[in-house]
């Protein structure tokens, strides 16, 4: 078995099956409950490498649902930020 370590580009979401144009809904609580259980994975793991692995799936994991979260907080603080200053003018 081949295993490539770099990480792969792929969409946010991926289709539940090849005919189903329907997305999987991610709970926070379910990315929560792999993301404890890949922690402690991690920390009964010796090899850097399997570790290094994990912290990549890790990474990937939260994204699926919090890193849209905080780009949208990111861009409700920039249209804020912007109004005030329209306001303000």
């Amino acid at each position: 078995m081949t295993f490539n370590p770099q990480p792969s580009q792929q969409h946010d979401s991926i289709p539940m099956n090849a005919t189903d144009d329907d997305y999987e809904i991610i709970t926070s609580e379910e990315v929560d409950r792999v993301l404890d259980a890949l922690d402690q994975l991690m920390s009964s793991t010796e090899s850097e490498n399997i570790r290094s692995i994990l912290e990549l799936a890790a990474d990937q994991v939260y994204g699926l649902v919090y890193e849209d979260e905080e780009e949208l907080d990111a861009d409700d603080s920039e249209l804020s930020a912007a109004e005030q200053q329209d306001e303000a003018a």
